[in-house]
Parts: structure tokens; sequence; C-alpha cells
């Protein structure tokens, strides 16, 4: 096309020619990013969980606004999130929260923002209006296929605790009460809460389908050092040892690990992330491919 309009000096053909070649690249850039899930477990839906840091209700709210940020990426992509269980702040925001997310490539997608994500701003909460810095953390757990068959866990290795818990932040804000299931792994300390509105019944499978699937990702995790370093990347909550800053009043949000940043922080939060996460994807094979090298 582009010889064509060349040729015939055609501007309207050399323009579309352009067109095409944009929609083009898009396309393989697509193609491109698909081709990096290449994880056993990349393809799967998964349980994220979001953590508030030390901070009291700065950190909260921080945690709130992260939540806000996935729900409208999720969104995005079209992917069908449930919220399993759910601890609000004393004051506002949130101290933790597990969902269950399930969409095309959802793990991939979603363990490119494991770790602490760091939030600087001029304090709402703040009478003197000073700059205040709150973390936050997020971690993946792929639902592993046919986990309730893979892996049978002995009744004496749970135990499991059904109570009632109001929901909301206390006080004369709480505006329901939720059933709920609480089942602690005893070998491995692991603990998982699940609330909801549904039964007990339906509490008790979906904690014991959640804490299977954290046994499982411990069990490879022994078994791959690759896993093991996905899952201790998080690090503590704290100054060091975020993966990504969020500076409101510097409008900017940088990530720490590979360097791509934004100066729309707006936008960020209210859901537009593609752009970290295909940046961290490239990164992640660019990081594979000098390790390959270095072997060699």
């Amino acid at each position: 096309m582009v010889e064509l309009g060349t040729e015939a000096d055609d501007a309207a053909l050399l323009e579309e020619a352009d067109t095409e070649l944009a929609r083009q690249e898009a396309a393989y850039q697509q193609v491109e990013l698909l081709a990096l899930f290449n994880g056993a477990h990349d393809l799967s839906d998964c349980y994220i969980q979001i953590h508030a840091g030390a901070g009291g209700t700065e950190a909260c709210d921080w945690a709130s606004m992260l939540l806000r940020m996935y729900l409208r990426y999720f969104e995005r992509r079209g992917w069908d999130v449930s919220e399993v269980d759910r601890q609000d702040g004393e004051q506002a925001g949130i101290r933790s929260i597990t969902l269950l997310v399930k969409g095309q490539h959802a793990t991939g997608t979603m363990n490119c923002e494991v770790g602490v994500h760091r939030l600087v701003r001029i304090s709402p909460y703040d009478a003197n209006a000073r700059r205040h810095t709150s973390f936050a953390s997020l971690d993946v757990t792929p639902i592993f296929a046919n986990a309730g068959v893979a892996m049978e866990i002995p009744d004496a290795d749970l135990e499991i605790i059904a109570f009632v818990r109001a929901s909301g932040p206390g006080g004369q804000n709480v505006n329901k009460v939720a059933s709920a299931i609480r089942i602690t792994h005893k070998p491995t300390g692991l603990q998982v809460v699940c609330t909801s509105e549904r039964s007990q019944v339906q509490n008790r499978a979906l904690a014991l389908d959640l804490i299977k699937s954290k046994l499982l990702k411990l069990e490879e995790a022994k078994r791959d050092a690759e896993l093991a370093r996905l899952y201790g990347e998080k690090g503590d909550i704290a100054f060091g040892s975020q993966i990504r800053s969020y500076v409101l009043d510097d409008r900017r949000v940088k990530d720490h690990r590979n360097g791509y940043e934004v100066f729309q922080p707006d936008r960020v939060l209210d859901g537009d992330i593609q752009g970290f996460i295909d940046a961290q994807l490239r990164f992640k094979a660019q990081q594979a491919k000098d390790t390959d090298k270095a072997k060699t």
C-alpha cells in the first residue's frame, strides 16, 4: 500500500496504510505479551489478598484505594470478582481483604502486582496538611485445578471454627452480621477466614479451597526455586521493600523493579495499570533470557 500510494502520490492511501500498520503493531504486541504467560499457573483464576501496613488509618485508607484501583482494572478486563473476607479499619478504609478473581490469565497478570505498594501524599487526615507515607501489600494465590482432589488434609491438621462477625468499622457503622468460618492448618500455621452473606456451609467450602491452594503453593515453592522467589518477593510491608511508589503531590507513579513511570496518578488509581503489568511481563522475560545466557 505504501509503494502504491507513493507511486500514485495518493495521500489517502498512505494514510490508510499508516492506520493499518498501527493496528497490526498493536495486534502483534498483544500476541507478544500473551506469549510471556508461560508460568505453570498463569492461566488460572486466583485469590488476591490486600493488607494494610503499619500506620493505622492512613494505611487502611491506602489499602482501600488499592482495592478500588484493582476493582476498576478487573472491570476493564471483564473479570468476575467476589469478596471472600474483609476486615475494615477502625476509622476508615480496610485492614485486609481477600477476593476471588476469575478471568483470562488472572494469576499470571496479578503476579506482576505482588509486593508492597507505597503511597506518598498530603494526608487528608492530618489537620496540619503534612506529607505522609503509607504502605499496603498485595499477594496472589493461584486456584489449583482439582485442588480438592489433589490434596487431602487430615482432619486432625485442621482447626475449623464457625462464628459470626459484624461487618463494618464498628459502632454505629455496623450494618450487618456475617456468618464466618476460620480454618487454621496446624502444622504450618496458615489461617484463612471466609465471611459473606452466604451460608456457613458455603463459607466452609470456600475457606477449605483457599487453604488448600495456599498449601499447594507452599509445596510447589519447596520444589521450585522460582516459585519460592515469587512467594517471598513481597517482603515486609514497609519502606525499602516497595515495588511501586505512588507520589501524588509530585504527580508520578513509578515501578522500582523495571523503571516504568507514569505522570498521571489519577488515571492509575482509576484502574489504568495495564502499562505497569506489560512492563513487568517484559522485564521478567528479559531477566529469564539474561539468566539463561549467563548459564551458557
